[in-house]
């Protein structure tokens, strides 16, 4: 029954996400919040189910392509403190501005930015690593939690960020 269930909110979602990923969404904006232990190959989530929509080509059920954010499953905290985060993105636009990859890593009540890369918007599935070096006090290995955003800064004068997309998930720090 509890399958049943989740197969049926499943539907549900991605019924519900489908058209406002092609028409952008009210903002834009595409979430995921994945659970510890799945991890992107071929450019799609596996975890033993089917929870972000996305087709190994990066459309969603429907056909329509979408941007879209993943971090691994694994960061690495090297001898000297340098934290290293990683993982893939699809972007389809820059034309408003520039578009970068943002993480935040979070270990107990600590929070701290870990570096920015620049997303190449060309509708392609591509990496991203952001390195830092953290230190008093410096994470250590073990369970952590990342927030990751792709965000475009656009507009005259003071560029304006808008989300393209972001994702919440649990890392193992190694």
């Amino acid at each position: 029954m509890r399958v049943r269930l989740v197969l049926a909110a499943a539907a549900l979602l991605t019924a519900a996400v489908a058209p406002l990923a092609h028409a952008g969404g009210a903002d834009g904006h595409h979430t995921i919040d994945r659970p510890a232990g799945s991890h992107l190959r071929d450019g799609h989530l596996h975890d033993g189910r089917f929870t972000n929509g996305l087709l190994t080509d990066g459309r969603l059920r429907d056909g329509h392509f979408t941007n879209g954010l993943f971090v691994d499953a694994y960061g690495t905290v090297a001898d000297d403190s340098t934290v290293t985060l990683s993982g893939s993105y699809r972007c389809l636009d820059d034309s408003a501005g520039p578009v970068f990859v943002g993480s935040t890593l979070v270990q107990g009540d600590r929070s701290t930015g870990i570096g920015g890369t620049r997303a190449v918007c060309d509708g392609h599935l591509h990496t991203w690593t952001n390195s830092s070096v953290v230190k008093d006090p410096a994470y250590v290995r073990g369970a952590a939690r990342v927030e990751a955003t792709l965000m475009q800064l656009s507009g005259t004068g003071l560029p304006l960020p808008r989300f393209l997309a972001t994702e919440k998930t649990d890392v193992e720090l190694r």
